[in-house]
């Protein structure tokens, strides 16, 4: 048999071969569909030693390592009604003993008892043998298929079985034996099929082990990273002999390797003329439209050459290349007219364009929004101390780029041809710089704008739209974001916090408030979009692997400047690393807890005279001392050594509970205890609630 290692183990080979899958897709359906067959097992109680993925454009497939031959025989346990419910009072089964019965397929004399100390109850008890794997696997594959996740579902042919794609066959192996089933209407066998050009007839699998070996040699490299590592070993080989490197990233590189079977690297130029258009144009119809790669020189500039992979080994590869040369000249000859024409006319010419786009019904024109967010770039600079003039010049011209023809036709380059438009116009170089920069960070873990002007935008931008759609009532649901305000909130506090702007987030949501009024009529309320960019804080620190404990600590006091709500977090993160940090949340939480329960306003006079007790003294002391150290460093915002230096409050506090009676009967001492307890709450307070910890 196949290469299980034990009498009782076997492999197993399960491959779904279809026509080409969809590319971008291919990793998350192999993942899913491995993940579906591994969880399938784990239902079945069934453990295989490994289960390897395999992945091409027309094949699925799992290999499942030394899994048992069957299940081991199952206990089964059902607990029926009560007896007192299960008989009347002559003994006879009531309907609800005969059903249970019936559901287990026996009779009701066949049932057992269950004593428990809340009563008796009838039990079925039965010992089911173990199925054999190879009679499970059928179904636990027809599981993960139907919960792959497929957005839109084909038909084919007069069947009525839906997939991504038609399935022309399917090989299911136990060892070196077919497993016969039916999956989606396809008859299961031990016939694959190889490339489809080099090796088109059908290809017999002998055993699991057998499999990737066999594909290879049909010219098939059936796993997806070692498909991957090949191609980017060929095309780093391939740059090399051309002189430069290649523009590799990881995106491409997955959705090339999901392209093709048999990878061949091939080098292609182009005529050095393009090379006068901006680089990033012709970049993204190189790996946009084409799925090749670039070449950069040692100065990291465009080489007016590229790699195509193609899926033969072609007999005379200079064909292959020229032919790839012939489809791109027509893409770059697009984007050289469209440089040309586009730098006809400046930027600041089509700014009255936008009167004509719309950026949202209720909120106007794209016109409109740039002259509120210019308004608001400029509030922010003056909060800044940065140059309020570049910031409004840069807030006017950036949106202009996109009703230049370059745009409109490769949408991913707005910003980036703003960029190349404006310092053809001869803006300033940083507003330049920030027509690119608005829109960073794009996604999690992205680059942030590098310029004043650049970060200016980007919040003004992120903040106007913020406080329009939340001002309209069109906040984003579960499942609707159309705004991406997700991504903007992260953006907003990533600038504010990594960049160290110490930005109020209320004072600029109000400011942009303020100039929504004309447009919408009244003031919208900024409080809704306040709270739902400070909730995204939690999903900021989740990442950074930042306690949620820690989050709400700080949350709870409301701040509203991401940066000093940041510094906080790391205070409170710090303080808690020290001996002390226990203690003290514990004595935050039961003060928290005393002073909850006096009715009235909390006292804040301390009366020295009062002060009978010598750990209560000491406490006072304590607190007088601490007061006058933190004070000054909670007005710089160094919370951290604020926190440090009240840790050494631990001592007097514990002393102060094990000696002191806070509640005492004279009224008096009492208010005189409750208003020390209020300090001292209040000096943590200045921080973080250290009794959520």
């Amino acid at each position: 048999m196949n290469a299980a290692k034990h009498a009782d183990t076997l492999d197993f080979l399960v491959e779904i071969g279809t026509e080409e899958l969809p590319p971008k897709a291919l990793k998350s359906l192999s993942a899913a569909f491995t993940n579906g067959i591994q969880h399938g097992l784990a239902e079945a109680h069934l453990t295989a030693s490994e289960i390897v993925a395999y992945a091409a454009p027309r094949r699925l497939a799992v290999w499942i390592k030394q899994a048992p031959v069957r299940q081991e025989d199952q206990s089964v346990e059902r607990r029926g009604p009560a007896v007192k419910a299960a008989f009347d009072q002559d003994g006879n089964p009531s309907k609800a003993a005969l059903g249970f019965a019936a559901s287990c397929g026996v009779a009701v004399a066949d049932l057992e008892r269950l004593a428990t100390p809340k009563g008796e109850w009838l039990m079925f008890r039965q010992q089911q043998p173990g199925q054999q794997t190879a009679d499970l696997l059928p179904a636990i594959v027809n599981q993960s298929l139907a919960g792959l996740p497929i957005p839109k579902r084909m038909r084919w042919g007069d069947g009525e079985a839906e997939f991504v794609r038609p399935i022309h066959w399917i090989v299911m192996l136990a060892g070196e034996a077919v497993i016969e089933t039916e999956i989606l209407g396809i008859k299961s066998g031990r016939h694959s099929r190889g490339h489809r050009f080099h090796a088109p007839q059908t290809l017999s699998i002998n055993s699991p082990a057998s499999y990737a070996e066999q594909l290879k040699s049909a010219y098939v490299l059936a796993d997806f990273p070692t498909r991957r590592e090949m191609i980017r070993t060929q095309v780093n080989a391939v740059a090399a002999q051309a002189g430069g490197s290649a523009i590799m990233p990881e995106s491409l590189l997955e959705e090339v390797s999901a392209l093709v079977e048999w990878p061949v690297a091939i080098a292609g130029q182009f005529e050095q003329r393009f090379l006068d258009v901006p680089q990033e144009a012709l970049i993204y119809t190189m790996q946009g439209d084409q799925k090749y790669f670039g070449l950069t020189d040692a100065n990291g500039q465009l080489m007016p050459k590229f790699i195509t992979i193609s899926n033969i080994e072609s007999k005379d590869p200079a064909k292959v290349a020229a032919g790839n040369e012939r489809v791109i000249r027509p893409r770059f000859s697009d984007a050289e007219f469209f440089w040309e024409q586009d730098k006809k006319h400046s930027l600041n010419s089509r700014r009255e364009k936008l009167k004509n786009v719309v950026f949202q019904q209720k909120l106007g024109s794209v016109h409109a929004k740039s002259e509120r967010v210019a308004q608001l770039a400029a509030y922010i600079a003056q909060q800044l101390n940065a140059d309020a003039a570049l910031a409004t010049r840069a807030a006017q011209l950036a949106k202009c780029d996109l009703i230049t023809d370059m745009v409109f036709e490769f949408t991913d380059l707005q910003g980036t041809m703003g960029r190349y438009y404006a310092l053809h116009d001869g803006e300033h170089a940083e507003v330049a710089l920030a027509m690119e920069e608005q829109y960073l960070p794009r996604y999690a873990g992205d680059a942030l704008p590098t310029s004043a002007t650049g970060r200016i935008l980007a919040l003004a931008e992120r903040i106007d739209t913020l406080t329009g759609i939340f001002g309209i009532g069109q906040k984003p649901t579960g499942s609707k974001d159309p705004f991406a305000l997700r991504r903007a909130a992260l953006g907003i506090l990533r600038i504010m916090i990594e960049q160290a702007l110490p930005l109020d987030l209320s004072d600029l949501l109000d400011n942009a408030a303020e100039q929504l009024t004309a447009q919408l009529g009244e003031k919208p309320e900024t409080q809704a979009a306040l709270d739902y960019v400070f909730d995204r804080l939690r999903a900021y620190y989740q990442d950074q692997g930042i306690n949620a404990e820690l989050v709400e600590a700080v949350a709870v006091l409301k701040p509203t400047q991401p940066l000093d709500f940041d510094r906080r977090i790391k205070a409170v993160a710090a303080f808690r690393s020290l001996a002390a940090a226990e203690s003290l949340a514990a004595a935050n939480k039961r003060i928290s807890n005393i002073l909850a329960k006096v009715t009235g306003d909390l006292p804040d006079h301390i009366d020295a005279s009062l002060l009978h007790e010598a750990a209560e003294q000491a406490l006072a002391t304590a607190i007088t001392a601490q007061q006058d150290k933190v004070m000054p460093l909670f007005a710089a915002g160094d919370y951290q050594a604020a926190l440090m230096s009240l840790s050494q409050l631990q001592q007097p506090v514990d002393r102060f509970f094990d000696d002191v009676m806070v509640m005492a009967e004279d009224a008096a001492l009492k208010r005189n205890r409750l208003a020390m307890l209020n300090h001292l709450r209040g000096l943590f307070l200045r921080v973080a609630d250290l009794s959520v910890l």
